[in-house]
């Protein structure tokens, strides 16, 4: 999937501008590059259009992953993207979708893996049959 369209597909699902859309996605790419392990971001990044890479790029202090849950995650969203923690919520499940028709499915699975049962509720709609690539 190209940079456009990753954008476009999580404008049109969380009802925002392509710019605000970009905006989002970075705040929830950067949360995500501190809950997972360094290898494993750099193993999403490289499967990611090359402007989504930055926020992914792992650090010193994000090589071993941060451990917390799904509130903490959607709170760190809500701040990063300056809106209230229901609508990062919506967010999160909009990108999460987005990078699983991204990606192939079996670096999807171990990017889920990683994270634990309290984040089903934002990722399930990523697994679901429905999710997939939606055109206008």
């Amino acid at each position: 999937m190209n940079y456009d369209t990753f954008v476009g597909q999580v404008a049109q699902r969380t009802s925002t501008s392509s710019a605000r859309a970009v905006e989002l996605i970075e705040a929830t790419l950067e949360t995500l590059a501190e809950r997972l392990t360094g290898g494993e971001v750099l193993d999403l990044a490289v499967q990611l259009p090359a402007p989504l890479r930055l926020p992914l790029r792992p650090t010193p202090d994000t090589e071993a992953a941060e451990r917390f849950g799904a509130a903490e995650f959607v709170a760190r969203v809500a701040v990063r993207a300056g809106v209230p923690e229901p609508a990062a919520r919506d967010v999160v499940r909009a990108v999460f979708i987005t990078v699983r028709e991204a990606v192939t499915g079996g670096e999807f699975d171990e990017l889920v893996v990683q994270l634990p049962r309290d984040y089903r509720g934002m990722v399930e709609p990523a697994l679901a049959p429905g999710a997939t690539l939606r055109r206008r």
